[in-house]
């Protein structure tokens, strides 16, 4: 790893460390459990800087940092969570808070500026009223995303044919068998694979195009137990080959999901003019940045994102 931090690399990896220090589980707990009243999405600076002041008194590398106090090291923590955050710095989290070796390695490599992992974190996916609706139907949150496969078909005559889904969760509550499963009105049909028992109950239209309802898993989880629950969704899109809807697929976070996994496959007989990544204003609103992208072998567009919070990205196509 370079001495030299890409600008980027150090946005990068310090949206990284702040989605760690978020995450329920160890990471989190090591600095809430000294903090009074922690607000949820809100990261305590003075609490973390406890826990760095913990690994140096443990294992001083220099003189006077046994002696060190908290407020010593403010402006380091500030600085590491907005952007500016050094090679040492880095380092000196990784140890203090002993993140996993996979999530060490990525901190560096994003750090490094490497352009094959990505981090896109957001102010919104749905605006202020469409989320508190979503929001007092879905409940308290009972599970975390650890990984999601979007793998999209799109047919010879061009319309978006249908989805294979693998979702890796986490249960953060004890006790969790269902999670949440919403859907736009372009969905047909909802098969349950692996991990999953059967839909529960009637699908709800909450919103003029928004359904909801419930996937049973296969087994109840208990606190920090994690089951891969795999799903096909089926589609009937009209195809109108001028409405952009017909020429795109989105994944809409309004909360956060790690290691989201996109896909979408076109048929050899219909392959799109152009193929864009891109990252959208919410569901709602209007393209924000977009990057042309080439088909591999396999007539596919793909793209890794090492998280996705509270965004919307996907790929959007044009037929010539």
């Amino acid at each position: 790893m370079s001495d030299v931090a890409h600008p980027e690399g150090q946005r990068a990896a310090a949206e990284y460390l702040r989605q760690l220090l978020l995450k329920p589980g160890s990471y989190r707990s090591a600095w809430q459990e000294r903090v009074g009243r922690p607000r949820d999405g809100v990261i305590n600076q003075m609490a973390v800087a406890e826990v760095v002041i913990g690994r140096l008194r443990s294992a001083p590398g220099h003189v006077g940092e046994a002696q060190m106090m908290p407020y010593q090291l403010r402006e380091i923590v500030s600085g590491a969570l907005s952007g500016r955050l050094s090679r040492q710095t880095l380092e000196l989290f990784i140890g203090a808070f002993g993140f996993a070796q996979h999530e060490a390695d990525r901190l560096r490599k994003l750090y490094a500026g490497s352009a094959k992992i990505t981090v896109i974190s957001g102010s919104h996916a749905f605006t202020v009223y469409a989320e508190r609706e979503l929001a007092e139907v879905l409940g308290p949150r009972q599970h975390q995303t650890l990984s999601l496969h979007d793998h999209v078909y799109v047919g010879a005559d061009g319309r978006i044919d249908r989805a294979r889904m693998l979702h890796v969760i986490e249960a953060i509550e004890p006790g969790v068998d269902r999670i949440p499963f919403l859907c736009d009105t372009n969905v047909l049909t909802v098969e349950v694979g692996q991990g999953g028992k059967e839909l529960a109950g009637e699908v709800q239209q909450i919103r003029a195009d928004v359904y909801f309802t419930e996937i049973l898993l296969a087994r109840t989880l208990e606190l920090g137990e994690t089951i891969t629950l795999e799903y096909w969704l089926t589609y009937r899109f009209p195809g109108d080959p001028l409405d952009s809807a017909e020429r795109e697929f989105r994944r809409a976070v309004m909360r956060q999901a790690q290691n989201l996994d996109m896909r979408v496959e076109f048929h050899a007989d219909k392959l799109p003019g152009q193929v864009w990544w891109a990252h959208w204003d919410g569901v709602e609103g209007d393209v924000i940045e977009q990057e042309l992208v080439t088909l591999d072998s396999q007539h596919s567009a793909h793209r890794y994102l090492r998280s996705l919070d509270r965004a919307v990205a996907g790929f959007r196509w044009s037929w010539d």
